[in-house]
């Protein structure tokens, strides 16, 4: 298993959202996380992705396995696409940005600065990122925010064929992205009790 969850229990803002969770994503395989806003699908995905510690339960996977993407774009405004990417791919040591400008069509604005793109273009920039990282397992809270449909499809695209070279995606979305794989409805987990936690630590909230 590229990434094994198991029983589970995380908070927001120290108070207990989600408990006994359990779940595994293997090598080739993609999981919907489904749910309301407020549910606890960012707050989990963050939680997984090591943004903030658990309340219990066990998260297994390799040392450097997970990348994840939220809401921010994570751009240097002053950096071109190009060099945002090659920042991106000097930090984890992949170096070929070629594949990600392409897979987001971001060609003809290799030597745009970031800060003169659309927000679509920040989306499929940021998105692009996750080509250089070289990191198995991605975990993406609303991947699709900002994007038209055709930039849709380039990220559906892009989740297949990296799952189709062993990796695996775990998003949390409300769009339908004709991707093959199971969906987790995060509510069932939902915590029974919202007793504070108070000495809980969201620093990076």
């Amino acid at each position: 298993m590229l990434l094994d969850v198991h029983d589970l229990s995380c908070a927001r803002g120290g108070v207990p959202v989600l408990e006994h969770v359990s779940f595994a994503l293997a090598a080739g395989e993609v999981l919907v996380l489904r749910g309301p806003n407020g549910s606890g699908k960012t707050t989990l995905l963050r939680t997984i992705a090591g943004l903030q510690p658990p309340l219990a339960g066990e998260i297994r996977a390799a040392p450097g396995a997970i990348a994840y993407a939220a809401h921010a774009d994570g751009l240097k405004a002053t950096l071109t696409v190009a060099e945002n990417l090659a920042f991106w791919a000097g930090i984890y040591g992949t170096g070929d940005i070629a594949g990600a400008l392409a897979a987001f069509a971001l060609e003809g604005l290799a030597d745009r600065p970031a800060q003169n793109l659309s927000a679509g273009q920040k989306r499929r920039l940021g998105l692009a990122r996750l080509l250089v990282t070289g990191r198995p397992v991605w975990a993406l809270d609303e991947p699709t925010v900002s994007l038209d449909a055709a930039a849709v499809e380039m990220f559906a695209e892009a989740v297949r064929t990296h799952v189709a070279a062993g990796g695996a995606a775990l998003i949390a979305t409300h769009i339908e992205l004709g991707l093959a794989g199971l969906t987790l409805d995060v509510g069932q987990f939902r915590a029974s009790a919202e007793t504070r936690v108070s000495d809980f630590d969201e620093a990076f909230l």
